[in-house]
């Protein structure tokens, strides 16, 4: 919480002198203030946290690299790997299965937010693209 002034309400005999009012009291808490900085406030944008954490494996363009498989494969296609399919894997890792790269890693250093904003991204892009067969 952040600390919170409360102005004093002046009694009739110093309403117009303001000099002499008293100084307002505030309240304080033990709860740390909130970040005031602008990078504290900063959404992550969907590609460029793809692009930081997935396209080394699944390439740049969605498309796969020699390490892992393309995004745009219909086998990723939402009705058979849903969002959910893509937060596990991308926080727990999983086993290789539709592809010969071997097992996926967790990604580490990834926050839920991240997550959530790397598969609308994906989800877009499988969108604006097609799905390769």
């Amino acid at each position: 919480m952040c600390a919170i002034a409360f102005a004093c309400a002046a009694d009739s005999d110093d309403a117009g002198d303001a000099s002499s009012a008293e100084p307002a009291p505030t309240v304080t808490s033990d709860a740390p203030a909130p970040p005031t900085t602008a990078a504290a406030f900063v959404v992550p944008d969907g590609a460029a946290v793809y692009q930081q954490y997935c396209a080394e494996c699944h390439g740049v363009d969605l498309r796969g690299t020699d390490k892992g498989p393309s995004q745009l494969s219909i086998i990723y296609e939402p009705n058979h790997h849903g969002d959910y399919a893509y937060r596990v894997a991308i926080r727990e890792g999983t086993r290789e299965h539709h592809w010969w790269y071997g097992d996926m890693p967790p990604v580490e250093g990834i926050t839920d937010l991240e997550i959530e904003k790397v598969i609308s991204y994906i989800r877009a892009e499988q969108e604006r693209l097609g799905f390769e067969q």
